[in-house]
């Protein structure tokens, strides 16, 4: 009887890693039949549940996350929560793959586990692919260049005694053209004696341990940083697959009656005149900085369509919606702009980009984020929060030669760091501007993001080669 060859996936659960995991094992199984696929979802509290034709989920059981006492940064606790499931995880597979009773699956075909797939939070996961004698495979859901900058931070520690904050030169990074400012590094990055950079630190020194690196990017976009990647002798094999895309919005559901009325609202707008304003699951502002973001919008004069969240009173949490927007919105402004702006709470992000009125993005860069835009033909003006989205907005506005209308590069999310009206109200302007260049720009790159994907595009070649290399192990 013909053997199963069997990946399992350990992914963070995190909406900006889960869902380009879920992606990337649709792609496998229908690329070949011959894949099963199993995701371990190892659950922070509140995160929701997950499903996919075609692939086997198993919930672990669900451990307390670290105090905040021990785990003093977000990239901490998540690192930390996951080398706490190590038990679970080996036991698990090991159930799975290992053990007398699991030698045939329910149809009675006999498996065999050709590999563990594993999220780049997740290395120390790792070892337990050693102590198996499994392949592991790591997978890195942002760019190449952060990729190379992870790769390339080991080096960077040994070489340089000090902060990265405090430095008053610009980083060379081989994945990278353009000398790199520090302070668009991710915050955790700045200063060495934190948590957060004991963290990437660790994860950096472990990528070159894996058998191959599949990476959520498509060569079109990051030529210089994939090349630089592939040719260096030591990076193990890359595998650029993406982009990994939740088209549908089948993942995350929306609540369907405020969906159906912002869908409404945006179908009695014109083509490409609403400019939309989305921060991602973890992004939230202030109530001055709301107010800052509508004096902006109202002055632009432009049509918009604003998703506004709270910050979380949790540090575990997710950001919720408002329950008045009024309260923390200049006072007027609904009556003002009633009928060519629409304030919201959570909206499904994929969906508003998909429609022919959204011309225009304000986006805190996640990487999710960037390629929807991309695929949906989007321009962004970028205005980073968190993580390595700095990062990212530098990619976009410098490295990449103008893909993006530079917002804020520098706002680091503190109370006396506020984005002032004017600087929404020109970005907003310029964005929204049909002979701008970027939107030239983004429209060729929307061309080349679903090529990739197609019979014979670079991301369908690279998938198929990591088929090859699973099955050969």
């Amino acid at each position: 009887m013909a053997k199963k060859a069997e990946l399992v996936f350990l992914p963070s659960t995190l909406p900006g890693h889960i869902v380009s995991a879920i992606e990337l094992a649709k792609l496998l199984i229908a690329r070949d039949d011959s894949l099963s696929i199993t995701i371990l979802l190892i659950k922070f509290p509140k995160t929701p549940n997950f499903n996919a034709t075609g692939i086997r989920f198993i919930d672990l059981p669900q451990l307390d996350p670290p105090s905040p006492n021990t785990a003093q940064t977000p990239e901490a606790i998540i690192s930390i929560f996951m080398e706490n499931h190590k038990p679970l995880v080996k036991d698990t597979i090991t159930q799975l793959f290992f053990s007398s009773s699991s030698d045939f699956d329910s149809k009675g075909t006999r498996s065999r586990l050709v590999g563990l797939v594993i999220d780049f939070v997740c290395t120390t996961m790792i070892d337990i692919a050693n102590e198996l004698g499994v392949p592991s495979y790591l997978f890195f859901t942002s760019t190449a260049y952060m990729l190379g900058l992870m790769l390339h931070l080991p080096v960077l520690d040994a070489q340089i005694h000090t902060d990265f904050k405090d430095l008053a030169t610009e980083l060379s990074i081989p994945s990278f053209i353009s000398p790199v400012p520090p302070q668009v590094l991710p915050l955790p990055m700045w200063t060495r004696n934190q948590y957060g950079y004991t963290w990437y630190l660790n994860h950096g020194c472990r990528f070159r341990e894996v058998k191959g690196i599949i990476v959520n990017t498509f060569a079109e976009l990051e030529p210089y940083a994939v090349h630089s990647l592939t040719s260096d002798g030591r990076t193990p094999p890359l595998y650029p697959v993406g982009p990994l895309l939740d088209i549908q919005g089948q993942i995350l559901n929306p609540d369907q009656t405020d969906f159906e009325n912002i869908m409404r609202w945006l179908d009695d707008q014109p083509t490409s005149s609403v400019v939309f304003l989305c921060f991602g699951s973890s992004g939230s502002f202030s109530a001055p900085q709301i107010k800052e973001i509508a004096l902006g919008l109202e002055r632009s004069g432009h049509r918009f369509l604003w998703s506004i969240r709270e910050p979380p009173q949790d540090r575990l949490a997710l950001p919720g919606d408002y329950t008045n927007p009024e309260e923390v919105l200049p006072e007027g402004f609904l009556d003002r702009t009633a009928g060519r702006g629409m304030v919201c709470g959570w909206v499904p992000q994929v969906a508003m980009l998909a429609h022919r009125a959204i011309g225009g993005f304000v986006s805190h860069c996640g990487w999710n984020s960037i390629l929807e835009s991309l695929w949906f033909d989007v321009p962004i003006a970028a205005w980073p929060l968190y993580a390595e989205q700095h990062l990212n907005g530098f990619e976009m506005v410098k490295e990449l030669g103008g893909l993006a209308v530079e917002l804020k590069m520098d706002f680091r999310g503190g109370d006396d760091d506020l984005v002032m009206a004017e600087e929404v109200e020109i970005a907003v302007r310029r964005l929204m501007d049909s002979d701008c260049e970027v939107t030239k720009k983004v429209k060729e790159m929307s061309e080349k993001s679903r090529r990739a994907l197609m019979d014979g595009g670079s991301s369908f070649i690279s998938l198929g080669r990591l088929i090859k290399d699973l099955m050969e192990n």
